[in-house]
């Protein structure tokens, strides 16, 4: 096979596989309603396990960026495509009569490892495109990352049309169509070496300009990992209290600095590069905006209008983004963006988009306001990992995979659970200001929602009575029902009536998320322009 050929398959085995993981987030976030109709989950609940769903990512791309010029690219696949069928197995354990804490435990950790396939499987993807492409890597990581909308766009539809028809874990399952085909792809092929690793540099020197600082901001997502997630799935299996007393915080603190001493003591103690620290912060409020937002949008909007229409809408969403991000190449030679302008431009349309999401209440109009909120959000990811290939190639790999998993760790902790919490803090409020308190005594879930242990703890309605309300309302409004001959309680209206004033208030806290990165990203702007521009380095240079 030439070169080409090589190079040209590798390209679409990574696309099938960040497919295969689009396929697998899009079919999960379409059960929802079901878990919470089969479990009695709350939005809190399905927001931990979604962001399980991220923060297993962290782990599989973070250590397979350390080790994938060590042990080669095959041998991580490998493990990928496994860990992506053990997931399967997991997820699809819980029986209809099992309890909810157990179905919950077994739903979170195959959430989990999912995403720890995901995961492993960038820490191949993105430094190979980045390496066999070194000319215009933001074009192709954008081309890698069309899979991602491309693989939800498969998954949305199965949920649509098959929805009824199929069980929820036989849907599920059929993520395991795209694992099999980019297993066959990667199979037998020659992989490259990184830029930093034909020139023999250590794991240390790669990792010099991310240093104690860019370590740090990973520090503190795996503390909150530890002491949130794995102590919470641990003590539910348990039954144990110690994964939620003062000594699991001290262990969860021992991980995270942990983890930052051991990227001092490799790089001599160097303090990393201001921009590739910036650059992480970034990336983190990316993973919570981009990945957060996408595991509720559907959600969310099939709560303003109905879940068929936030189904469309979610298509919607994602087929622009899919042919966007085949035109990434166009806006920078042709507009004469640079990445960095595209960024904040991107920031910009996200900002208008959400609000503008949260003011829907009719599908045309809901039908413009994910286009902008699509544009929005498109450009982020690959650009963002272009820019740190592009200014610090000596970091190679590690500091790509590193990226990474701070955005997919950043949504699995704060992103996903915080939109869940949002939403049942805001629908809380709404029927505790219209003077509905008894209603939501009377249909509040058994444990109350929190988020990092410093927002207050607030009352959340229970997820099965909530979709039983938001069912019959649908199927009445798709009926034609008159307001006088309608099924609903008065309560079931008041809790419909709640969730969507959520809906709508938790957009416009989300739209919060790129105010912050447009201000950053004008800053770096004005940087780069006091420097000459922005342009891509070699190792030499940057070093």
């Amino acid at each position: 096979m030439s070169s080409e050929n090589n190079r040209t398959r590798l390209l679409w085995a990574g696309f099938m596989a960040i497919l295969a993981a689009g396929v697998g987030f899009a079919l999960r976030n379409g059960l929802t309603g079901e878990w919470k109709t089969l479990f009695g989950f709350t939005d809190g609940q399905v927001g931990l396990i979604g962001g399980a769903g991220f923060s297993g990512f962290c782990f599989g791309i973070i250590f397979g960026g350390i080790v994938v010029d060590k042990i080669g690219y095959g041998k991580l696949v490998t493990t990928a495509f496994f860990l992506h069928v053990l997931s399967a197995i997991v997820t699809l354990s819980p029986v209809p009569d099992v309890s909810q804490a157990t179905a919950f435990n077994l739903l979170f950790c195959g959430s989990f490892i999912f995403a720890l396939a995901n995961g492993t499987l960038e820490a191949v993807a993105n430094p190979l495109i980045a390496t066999i492409y070194p000319q215009n890597r933001t074009h192709y990581l954008n081309i890698l990352h069309a899979s991602w909308p491309a693989g939800m766009i498969l998954g949305a539809l199965i949920t649509l049309f098959l929805g009824d028809t199929l069980s929820w874990k036989v849907k599920l399952g059929l993520y395991l169509i795209p694992t099999a085909i980019y297993g066959l792809l990667f199979f037998g092929q020659k992989f490259p070496q990184s830029e930093a690793s034909s020139k023999g540099l250590s794991l240390g020197q790669m990792i010099k300009d991310v240093g104690i600082l860019g370590a740090s901001v990973v520090g503190i997502l795996l503390f909150l990992f530890v002491r949130d997630s794995l102590g919470g799935i641990l003590g539910g299996l348990t039954g144990n209290e110690f994964f939620a007393s003062q000594a699991w915080k001290i262990i969860a603190a021992v991980v995270g600095v942990g983890f930052v001493a051991w990227v001092a003591i490799i790089t001599q103690f160097a303090l990393g590069h201001w921009l590739i620290f910036v650059l992480f912060i970034t990336h983190a409020i990316i993973g919570s905006l981009e990945l957060g937002t996408d595991s509720w949008i559907e959600n969310i909007n099939g709560t303003i209008l109905t879940p068929k229409q936030g189904t469309i809408l979610f298509i919607f969403a994602s087929a622009m983004m899919f042919a966007l991000r085949f035109s990434s190449h166009w806006i920078e030679s042709k507009l004469k963006l640079s990445p960095i302008a595209i960024l904040f431009t991107c920031s910009i349309f996200a900002i208008i988009g959400l609000l503008s999401c949260s003011s829907v209440t009719t599908l045309t109009f809901a039908f413009g306001a994910v286009l902008l909120y699509s544009i929005g959000k498109t450009f982020f990811w690959p650009t963002m990992l272009a820019v740190v290939g592009d200014r610090f190639p000596r970091s190679g790999a590690v500091a790509m995979s590193i990226m990474g998993g701070i955005g997919m760790l950043s949504v699995g902790q704060i992103g996903g659970p915080g939109l869940g919490y949002a939403k049942d803090r805001f629908t809380a409020e709404h029927l505790e200001t219209t003077g509905q308190k008894a209603v939501l005594e009377a249909n509040k879930a058994e444990k109350p929602s929190g988020l990092l242990g410093i927002f207050k703890e607030v009352p959340a309605l229970d997820g099965a009575k909530l979709q039983a309300a938001i069912k019959l309302a649908e199927k009445e409004k798709h009926d034609n029902v008159a307001p006088d001959k309608s099924a609903l309680t008065a309560e079931q209206k008041a809790i419909v009536e709640a969730s969507i004033a959520g809906s709508r208030k938790t957009l416009k806290a989300d739209a919060l998320l790129p105010a912050g990165m447009a201000i950053i990203y004008l800053l770096l702007l004005l940087y780069f322009k006091t420097i000459g521009g922005y342009r891509p380095l070699k190792i030499d240079e940057a070093a």
